[in-house]
Formats: structure tokens, C-alpha cells, sequence
């Protein structure tokens, strides 16, 4: 954890603490709260209270955010200051989220022939002698790690952050705690990607025993956001395809599975469960692909927000 030095640092080891013991605590918010832990000190260093100014200075929509940014920046500032309020120990009005605009971004469409290439040069690695520990990891984290994203779904974050004691590898049920948001959800794995998961396990504790997350780093903590855009990107690159992210990964799960549906008589429930497991609150989040899928747009109108949330109920979102 970040060594924390204004007024603010008892409070939010506190903040940190709560939110780890309700598993809802995410690492990457902790760069943001750092952050504005060193404003409070540098520009307000002879106030001992929170104050709405700060709040507001610190949130406010810089020059060179988009809206979305900006939201992703002040997401932890806002539910600190609503632990605070909650607990009477400030009366600062949280910040608003600002609208964010549709994207205009159309994902990379794999071929089966891309996607085919992708994976064997994945499952192709080599050792070097220079660094032995990260490259045998490297080697047999790489296949297993992007052939989660690919057959589950799940996000590159959530793929990154799960803990071996999210997995449930008898059942094949992943706990998916640290999300995009509050809540937690479930995904069930095709048994080809369990046997892959049981045999990663295997392997990858003959190199750190008592690891905390499934895919561990040498210090027995988890990835970071940049090892899986440069990996992925050196892979695909080495394919010699056109542009496509890691992120694209779940993209192809979410149309692939619609794709496979679409026609059937009962989609529109099923569409609502495809929604949870990728971790969606609501069905408007998981709408924008029935923009890649045009014979979508028809079965999705008869499918209402009451029935999304009759079929799965909602996790609950409060912070208490």
C-alpha cells in the first residue's frame, strides 16, 4: 500500500481497509486516492478537515479528459467522500459523474483464421535463460490468460485481479469481486477452459506455492494493466493482422454468443443472462452490441429492463 501524508491519511486507511474486508476494494483505485491525498497536502496543507472546495478543485473536468476519464478518476474520490458522509465524519457533497458519449469505436471482427494464428503463436513462447522465473511464467500464464478473456468474457481487469480463492476449481464458478463496478458477479467456465485453469494451477505452483491470485507475478501480486496490453499487443502484432486490443476479446465473446442465438426462440432470456455474466448492471450497458449483431435489434425490443432484473436479481449496491 501507498504511504499516505495529509490530514486525510488515518481516514483513508480506514476507506482501504473497509473496502478490502468487503472485497470490495479495487488496487487500481489506489493511484487516484494517492493522488488526491498529495493535492490536499500540497495545496490545502493547512487544513485538517475535508472540504468541499477540495473536492471540487480536484474533480473538476480537466483540459485534456474526456468525460469518461474524468469519471474514471474521481469513481474512488466519490465513494470516499460517501464512506465519510456516512459515517458523520463529513458533510462534502460527492461529485457528479458527467454524461459520457457514445462510442464510436467499431472493435476488430476476429476471424477464426486470426484467432486460430493467435492462439498457437500464444502457445508458442520461448525461455530465455536471462530472467527464468518471468519467462517459464510468461510462457505458461500467456496461453491460459487470454484464453480466459476469450471464452468467458470476463474483463481484462477481472481477468488480472482474481484470487486463487475466486476460483472454484471443482465447479468451475468464478467469483468475479474486483469488477468495472460495485458488484460482484459469477461465471461459469466451458469445461475445455476448466482443464486449462486446473493445469495452469498445477504448473504454476511449482514456481510460487502460496500465491493470492490465480495469475501471480514474481512478488506474488497480480499483473498490471500494462503487461497485458504490451503482451497482447506483441503477439497479435507478430501475426501481422490489423488493429485489435485485448479488450476486443470480450467483444467477440459478447457477439459470438449472440450470434449463436439470435434465431432461437428463447434469446431474449438468455440474452439477459449473458448480460449478468459479463458483469453488466444493467441491460442498456449490453445493448451497444446489438450494433455489431443487426438481427439483434428486433429480439431486443421485446426484452424489458423488469424482466432482466426478474430473471437474476440485482446485487445489492450500497455501501452499507
Amino acid at each position: 500500500m501507498r504511504e499516505f501524508h495529509s490530514f486525510l491519511q488515518p481516514l483513508i486507511r480506514q476507506f482501504i481497509e473497509y473496502r478490502q474486508i468487503s472485497n470490495k476494494w479495487c488496487p487500481n483505485n489506489e493511484a487516484n486516492l494517492y493522488y488526491f491525498d498529495v493535492f490536499c497536502k500540497n495545496i490545502f496543507s493547512t487544513v485538517n478537515t475535508l472540504q468541499q472546495e477540495m473536492v471540487d478543485i480536484w474533480c473538476a473536468k480537466r483540459p485534456t479528459e474526456t468525460n469518461s476519464s474524468r469519471n474514471c478518476r474521481i469513481f474512488v474520490v466519490k465513494i470516499f467522500v460517501q464512506f465519510l458522509n456516512a459515517r458523520g465524519l463529513s458533510s462534502v457533497i460527492p461529485p457528479e459523474y458527467l454524461p459520457e458519449s457514445p462510442s464510436t469505436y467499431i472493435p476488430h471482427a476476429f476471424t477464426q483464421t486470426e484467432l486460430a494464428a493467435f492462439f498457437e503463436a500464444c502457445d508458442s513462447i520461448g525461455l530465455k535463460k536471462k530472467h527464468a522465473w518471468v519467462c517459464k511464467a510468461r510462457q505458461i500464464t500467456i496461453p491460459v490468460f487470454f484464453r480466459l478473456l476469450f471464452s468467458s468474457g470476463i474483463r481484462t481487469n477481472e481477468a488480472r485481479m482474481l484470487r486463487t480463492e475466486d476460483i472454484d476449481l471443482e465447479t468451475g464458478v468464478l467469483s468475479i469481486v474486483y469488477s468495472k463496478g460495485p458488484n460482484q458477479h459469477f461465471v461459469v467456465l466451458h469445461d475445455s477452459m476448466l482443464q486449462l485453469m486446473r493445469n495452469y494451477d498445477r504448473e504454476i505452483r511449482k514456481l510460487i506455492a502460496n500465491r493470492i491470485y490465480f495469475f501471480p507475478t514474481q512478488s506474488n501480486g497480480h499483473y498490471c494493466r500494462e503487461w497485458v496490453t504490451d503482451n497482447f499487443d506483441l503477439i497479435w502484432k507478430s501475426c501481422g493482422f490489423g488493429y485489435a486490443t485485448a479488450y476486443t476479446l470480450r467483444h467477440n465473446y459478447a457477439t459470438a454468443n449472440i450470434n449463436r442465438g439470435v434465431s432461437e426462440p428463447e434469446f431474449g432470456s438468455k440474452f439477459t443472462y449473458l448480460s449478468k455474466s459479463m458483469g453488466h448492471s444493467t441491460l442498456e450497458s449490453t445493448k451497444y452490441y446489438y450494433s455489431l449483431v443487426p438481427e439483434f435489434a428486433g429480439i431486443l425490443r421485446k426484452t424489458s429492463e423488469a424482466s432482466f432484473n426478474e430473471i437474476i436479481p440485482e446485487v445489492d449496491k450500497h455501501e452499507d
